[in-house]
């Protein structure tokens, strides 16, 4: 059972390497705890609309506190450092990065997102997760 205050990771449903980055997550989460929602599930959309600024985002979004009146939001690159941070271990040490300028690092992040599909593919539809981890996905 996971607990409702843990962090979720907003993640783009149908995207090929959004959904093994996931799938590495779950594999090195030695906490489980961390939870996953696809950004086209009615749980993003309730955090979007808390944060309309997110209201085209097309990246992944780390929130911790959900639905608190403390919730915040990171997205892009800071959302990946979130995740290492998270996974601790060895992961920690890619944490290195945070001395490349946010605005560079986001960047980076946007070209890589441009080509994504191209790269490693698009499903049709947000593929549904194993029963071993499906009630850590909101919405599933």
């Amino acid at each position: 059972m996971t607990d409702d205050r843990a962090p979720v990771l907003l993640y783009d449903g149908v995207c090929g390497i959004c959904n093994r980055s996931v799938q590495s997550i779950l594999r090195f989460d030695r906490h489980g705890t961390l939870r996953f929602a696809a950004l086209e599930s009615d749980f993003a959309q309730a955090v979007i609309e808390r944060h309309p600024e997110l209201r085209d985002i097309d990246s992944m979004v780390f929130v911790e506190n959900p639905g608190r009146s403390d919730e915040r939001i990171d997205v892009r690159s800071a959302a990946a450092l979130r995740v290492l941070s998270y996974l601790g271990g060895p992961f920690r040490l890619l944490l290195a990065a945070r001395i490349i300028p946010a605005g560079l690092r986001d960047w980076l992040y946007d070209r890589f997102a441009a080509v994504r599909y191209r790269w490693f593919g698009r499903y049709d539809t947000c593929p549904i997760p194993g029963p071993d981890v499906r009630a850590r996905f909101l919405d599933a």
